[in-house]
C-alpha cells in the first residue's frame, strides 16, 4: 500500500489477547491512513492501558470520572471530516522535526473494555480491538458521530474498513 508512517505502541497493562496487538494496531492504522487517502508521511500513537489508566485520562481530559473504551486526541484540524486540502496552512504546528511526519494524535485503548465489549457484542476480542481503532482514527481525521447525519457517515466508513480488512463479526 505504500503507507510512510511512525507508529509508537505503548502497553500499560497485560492482557493476553490471542493476536498481536502492536501489529494489528499498526495494521489498522495504515489501512485506514491509506483509506481515506491521507496525503502525507503521518506519526500516531496508541497506548493501551486497562480501566483504571483510562479513566484517569478521561477524568483529566474530558472530566468524566468514569472508564471508556477508546480516546481519541486528535491534533489537526480540518473544515470537513477527512478534507486534507488546508492541512499545509497548519502542517508546521503539527509536524515532528525529526522524522518530518504530521503528527495525527493519540489513542488510548482500554483493554479490559475490548474484552468485555466483544463478549456483550457476541463477536472476536480481535474485531472489537480493530472496530475501535477504526473508530478512534476517524476521529483522528475529523469525524464525529454527535450529530445522526455525522454518525451515519462515521458508521459506514468504520464498517466498510473493517469489511475491507476482512475482520468480521465471527
Amino acid at each position: 500500500m505504500g503507507i510512510f508512517m511512525t507508529f509508537y505502541f505503548e502497553k500499560e497493562t497485560e492482557c493476553a489477547f490471542a493476536f498481536d496487538e502492536e501489529k494489528l494496531a499498526e495494521e489498522v492504522i495504515a489501512f485506514v491512513i491509506g483509506h481515506e487517502n491521507f496525503p502525507y508521511e503521518a506519526e500516531v500513537n496508541l497506548t493501551l492501558t486497562d480501566d483504571a489508566g483510562i479513566q484517569k485520562i478521561n477524568r483529566a481530559y474530558r472530566q468524566v470520572d468514569a472508564p471508556t473504551d477508546v480516546l481519541s486526541f486528535p491534533l489537526l484540524s480540518y473544515e470537513a471530516a477527512g478534507d486534507f486540502t488546508h492541512l499545509e496552512e497548519t502542517y508546521d504546528d503539527n509536524f515532528n522535526p525529526d522524522t518530518g511526519e504530521i503528527m495525527l494524535g493519540d489513542i488510548v485503548l482500554s483493554a479490559h473494555r475490548v474484552r468485555e465489549q466483544a463478549a456483550s457484542y457476541g463477536h472476536s476480542e480481535k474485531r472489537e480491538y480493530a472496530f475501535l481503532i477504526v473508530h478512534s482514527m476517524l476521529h483522528l481525521f475529523g469525524y464525529d458521530h454527535m450529530e445522526p447525519e455525522e454518525a451515519e457517515v462515521m458508521e459506514a466508513k468504520q464498517e466498510e474498513i473493517l469489511s475491507k480488512m476482512h475482520i468480521s463479526r465471527d
